[in-house]
């Protein structure tokens, strides 16, 4: 037996088609420059592995939230552009610097802090101001925009800091024709016309995320910020699915199963006994829980290939382990069950998932814990294989 098939639970992460997807969505924003987003350890996929494969695919940028992320890139050896961009009060402002990474000011309180760091540093800080347009998160509010860039132009000119771009965030790119979409798009046009006359000279203006990426091009501007899509994962089923997308879903996650038993009809099953057996059945034991990631509202309706069957969870997802009935079909133990993967060999996927746990496919992937190691296929190759990568 292999290691990779000795392994309890596993999460493949196919790097093939996470360069081929990000290969698609430059094509989509021709004429940008691409951001890979890798918050969130690359939305579960692991950041510096995708970090190195989207780079590899002509990402010019890489993206994350905190500084801290964004440091971990620089201290694996990652050069060029990064962003990073939720900040609080006390952050590592000087290291970023010093590092050379892109640091985000929505507000007066941030840009104070950045400039005592740049001073500190003895260099200047590379800053990009965010407009709040009409998410209502992060960001300077419009009424407050001509307070931020004017502080923002006088430290430049004094030489603590570069402002490299102005950018915002979309709260409905996922929603085709909802009417905030050209709210926002009018409400950014116009803080930035007012930056630059100001004399801003931003390297790159943004707005455009996933979403936006694929569906909305008078938002690309001059750079894209693609997350999820990049992962091969539609950002909203009305937007189509990832194969109408033209994307691939990069993680596979599977598990050997831990144990496969009779069982008589009527023979409750897991915690509360929300399932009980309708006949005498055979159950199979999947090693895997809510520990792991596998969302315990999904209880009763995750779906699991599993012999070349896809099953159903029966009964509650504990935080180890969870069952499905097998209904007399009799794998063998160390048999493989796929929670979900691209969904070209009959496995659900990770949208199957989401809707199965009443969420977003986002949250199904990114969940996936640290004790589930990930494998990484297809490193150097180009090619995607057909099937559940190996």
């Amino acid at each position: 037996m292999n290691e990779t098939a000795s392994l309890r639970a596993r999460a493949e992460i196919d790097l093939a088609a996470l360069r081929a997807n990000v290969r698609v969505l430059r094509e989509r924003a021709a004429g940008a420059q691409l951001m890979a987003v890798v918050k969130s350890d690359g939305y579960g996929h692991g950041a510096v592995p995708c970090a190195r494969a989207a780079r590899a695919a002509g990402a010019t940028w890489l993206g994350t939230a905190t500084p801290h992320e964004a440091l971990a890139l620089r201290a694996a050896g990652l050069d060029g552009r990064i962003m990073c961009w939720l900040w609080t009060p006390g952050g590592p402002w000087r290291e970023a610097i010093e590092a050379d990474i892109d640091v985000s000011a929505g507000g007066m309180w941030a840009l104070r802090e950045i400039v005592a760091a740049a001073e500190a540093a003895g260099r200047p800080a590379r800053v990009q101001l965010k407009a709040d347009t009409g998410l209502g998160r992060g960001g300077c509010q419009p009424a407050d925009w001509p307070g931020l860039v004017g502080a923002a132009r006088a430290a430049e000119r004094a030489g603590h800091l570069r402002i490299t771009g102005l950018w915002s965030h979309f709260a409905c790119a996922d929603e085709p024709g909802h009417p905030s979409i050209a709210a926002q798009l009018a409400v950014y046009r116009d803080l930035v016309a007012y930056a630059e006359k100001e004399g801003v000279e931003p390297e790159v203006r943004h707005l455009a995320n996933s979403p936006a990426t694929l569906t909305i091009p008078e938002a690309h501007f001059d750079l894209v910020r693609t997350g999820i899509a990049m992962y091969g994962i539609s950002p909203a089923p009305e937007l189509g699915t990832s194969a109408e997308l033209g994307l691939r879903p990069v993680m596979t996650l599977a598990a050997a199963v831990a144990l496969v038993k009779d069982a008589p009809a009527g023979h409750g099953v897991s915690y509360g006994h929300h399932y009980t057996t309708p006949a005498d059945t055979t159950l199979g034991l999947i090693p895997v829980g809510y520990a792991d990631g596998v969302p315990r509202h999904a209880s009763g309706s995750g779906p699991v290939l599993v012999g070349g069957k896809v099953r159903t969870v029966a009964g509650r997802v504990a935080m180890d382990q969870f069952v499905v009935d097998l209904q007399g079909d009799r794998p063998e133990a160390g048999a493989e069950a796929v929670l979900f993967g691209p969904g070209d060999r009959g496995e659900p996927t990770a949208q199957d998932w989401a809707e199965a746990a009443g969420t977003i496919a986002y949250e199904i992937v990114t969940r996936i814990g640290a004790r589930v190691p990930r494998v990484y296929v297809n490193e150097t190759a180009d090619e995607v294989t057909g099937g559940v990568p190996r």
